[in-house]
């Protein structure tokens, strides 16, 4: 396949400040077509990006002969039904996170795109960061030794402003939990492995957001066990007061291990910390150049703001896999997993007991 043409659904924010640049930068795709269920959504979409391939219904898009795959970024309970519909006509797809809004839910969309043969690929934007890219590398030859325990703490303020979607639980499933711990299990589980059982704790802050009733947690925390024995800390907020957003809020993880420690943390995207054992405290590392781009991206690393554009090798990811009939980096299965660990975190934060990941 020479050109992969893609059409979006679902044309908000992530799509134009994320997708759109993407496969601008990615020589081997195509912005074929925009869907959207709002015509105002899909009127701005039209004129910021030129494509003249539109419709709000997208059944009628995931059968169009002239579309080669989707990207999802609708409302979380969107993914599925939209997923199936592409896989069903052949279409490989990429989906925002959290990929459903259960983990049973989840696994059909991964099994429905293995058994059709597509490719497929869950949103895990952070993965594409330089730092975390080469942390997972050096985890992997083995410098971190036997991991003991894992932590991460995202806090952002998003003060009292009205969220959408996103504060309405049929359409969004969780509030931080989806929007933002997520992508931090998704790190626990390549830096340490699978999770076995968590416990935690959920609460909502701000009851009411510009004006309209807010259904879902501000705030999570998870105290959990993976399955190799190492122990791990997961604390995210909505409404760090003074901690602002973005890059430029904390997000911060740290890993210890028999042989050393590495913190990373998403605004200092080209170095890490470490320590090494009986050592003097963490130093700085900084990450080798072959690591600030994705391998075979031809973005230029140096162009554009670092802290945005790491973004736009997700789609090189997704279309190179495309080409090369392999799998991708981050798949649905690898969503679902993140999913069933956030399900054992709702049930645990409803009960105050400990759940088994994946167990019911």
């Amino acid at each position: 396949m020479s050109i992969v043409r893609i059409a979006i659904i679902g044309c908000g924010s992530i799509s134009l400040q994320n997708h759109v640049p993407g496969i601008r930068l990615c020589p081997g795709a195509k912005l074929a077509a925009l869907c959207d269920s709002d015509p105002a959504a899909l009127d701005r979409a039209r004129q910021q990006t030129g494509v003249a391939v539109s419709d709000t219904d997208y059944e009628a898009i995931v059968r169009r002969d002239d579309v080669d795959a989707v990207i999802i970024a609708t409302p979380n309970h969107m993914h599925a039904p939209i997923a199936l519909a592409a896989v069903a006509n052949g279409k490989h797809v990429l989906c925002e996170k959290p990929l459903a809004l259960t983990g049973v839910e989840a696994l059909a969309m991964a099994e429905a795109a293995e058994k059709a043969g597509v490719r497929h690929m869950t949103a895990f934007t952070y993965r594409f960061v330089p730092a975390m890219r080469y942390l997972r590398h050096l985890v992997r030859r083995g410098d971190l030794g036997e991991p003991y325990h894992y932590r991460s703490c995202r806090l952002q303020d998003w003060g009292k402003r009205n969220l959408g979607w996103r504060q309405i639980k049929s359409m969004a499933g969780t509030g931080e939990l989806g929007d933002m711990l997520s992508h931090r299990i998704d790190f626990a589980h390549m830096l340490v492995g699978p999770f076995a059982k968590v416990v935690a704790a959920m609460k909502q802050l701000v009851p009411v957001r510009g004006g309209v009733a807010n259904e879902l947690e501000d705030w999570v925390a998870v105290l959990g066990e993976f399955k190799n024995g190492a122990t791990g800390v997961l604390e995210s907020s909505k409404v760090a007061s003074g901690r602002n957003e973005s890059w430029r809020s904390l997000d911060y993880v740290e890993i210890n291990g028999s042989e050393r420690s590495f913190v990373f943390m998403t605004g200092s995207w080209d170095r890490l910390r470490v320590g090494t054992v009986g050592g003097p405290g963490l130093e700085d590392l900084p990450v080798p150049e072959e690591y600030w781009r994705w391998p075979g991206s031809t973005r230029d690393p140096r162009a554009h703001d670092p802290l945005v554009a790491f973004r736009y090798d997700q789609i090189w990811e997704f279309v190179d896999a495309i080409r090369q009939g392999r799998a991708c980096d981050a798949t649905f299965y690898d969503g679902a997993r993140v999913q069933l660990v956030m399900d054992a975190v709702v049930e645990s934060a409803e009960t105050g007991k400990w759940v088994g990941v994946g167990e019911k």
